[in-house]
């Protein structure tokens, strides 16, 4: 197993499409075509972990924050950055981060957040726009319905809680085969009518190759007619946070008692309260400010993140209050999140080569500490 196949599988999980714009996600140090002897998966990279991995004879390092996130102008040991980057080159260490990737799965490190906590019946809380597409296409009528199928397979489609979704319309096309053409319908120099199906479907932004070399390998004209449409609308699939139930209400004093000890918090900072029966509470692992009003919007009478500013607690209210649990702490279970993946993927991958060990690392790489 190659490094490039880790990435290849973790995009499955993870796509690095959904990265936000001002992120570093993916391969960030190292070759592709190295074979791996184990995997690491932390949380930052520091020189700490890269001497774990060295330790533990892992060569490549599976992180959840990226250690290049801005542009690097040189690689002088004068920084950790720099230091960890260069040790992992030194050593034939190969990093990759995930970051806002998995950040925007429902399966992420919100999900570690609300599996801690018991949620139930969750929901992305705030779903990223401009990732759905619509492919618009023409077939031959008797070639519509395969054509339908094998883009379903690829993932085309699926709308919420439906599947093999689309919409057709019958109508006629022409065309002229010129010279060098070698037309499944039709002859050479003369123009040809018939009888197609318009196909239209949705698919997400992950889903595009694939979507696309389904329909060139299930058409059976030689050039095929299609258009690719973005849409504005959200995808509830696709998104940072999650909104859910408690299994059962509790006092905000409770839920405090109860956050504290599940995610082993230092402290928390939270906006003054006297709820005496939660239910819903939304999460954001990491920098959750952004997030407040559509959590007040939804119905969530807490809202769990970290990074909040002093401004950002006189938005709590009555009916509405806000902890701040720590960066560190309301994303340190993405790190088991990861394992648990890659080790069902690894066992998989190969049946008849030995699996490829994944290692949860054991260094605290929380730069705060509490007093």
């Amino acid at each position: 197993m190659q490094v490039a196949d880790v990435l290849r599988i973790l995009d499955q999980w993870a796509p690095l499409t959904y990265s936000e714009d001002f992120d570093n996600t993916g391969l960030l140090v190292g070759d592709p075509k190295t074979e791996i002897t184990g995997v690491l998966v932390s949380l930052d990279t520091l020189e700490s972990v890269v001497d774990e991995a060295l330790a533990e004879d892992c060569n490549l390092i599976v992180s959840f924050h990226p250690i290049i996130f801005s542009g690097l102008k040189s690689l002088q040991p004068i920084d950790y950055v720099s230091r960890t980057v260069v040790k992992a080159i030194k050593n034939d260490i190969a990093i990759i981060a995930l970051h806002t990737a998995l950040d925007n799965m429902p399966h992420g490190v919100s999900a570690g957040m609300a599996q801690v906590l018991g949620l139930k019946n969750t929901k992305v809380l705030m779903p990223k726009q401009q990732v759905m597409f619509k492919l618009v296409t023409y077939v031959p009528q008797k070639d519509a319905e395969a054509l339908r199928t094998a883009l379903f397979e690829a993932g085309g489609g699926a709308l919420g809680n439906y599947q093999e979704c689309s919409f057709n319309l019958e109508g006629t096309g022409t065309f002229k085969p010129m010279d060098g053409a070698e037309p499944k319908l039709g002859k050479l120099g003369l123009r040809h009518s018939e009888q197609e199906t318009q196909i239209q479907m949705t698919f997400l932004q992950h889903q595009k190759r694939a979507i696309i070399a389904a329909l060139k390998q299930a058409h059976p004209y030689e050039e095929v007619a299609f258009d690719i449409v973005p849409l504005d609308q959200t995808c509830p699939e696709v998104g940072m946070g999650l909104i859910g139930t408690l299994p059962s209400a509790l006092s905000f004093d409770a839920l405090l008692k109860k956050v504290k000890s599940d995610f082993n918090c230092g402290c928390i900072k939270h906006s003054n309260n006297e709820l005496k029966q939660i239910t819903s509470v939304a999460v954001l692992g990491g920098s959750g400010s952004f997030a407040i009003d559509q959590a007040k919007a939804l119905g969530a009478q807490v809202y769990i993140t970290a990074d909040l500013k002093y401004h950002d607690f006189f938005k709590g209210q009555k009916d509405f209050a806000l902890m701040d649990i720590g960066h560190y702490e309301s994303e340190q279970f993405t790190k088991d999140l990861i394992v648990d993946y890659l080790s069902k993927k690894f066992t998989n991958f190969a049946p008849s080569l030995p699996t490829v060990k994944v290692k949860k690392s054991n260094v605290k790489t929380n730069p705060i500490s509490y007093y």
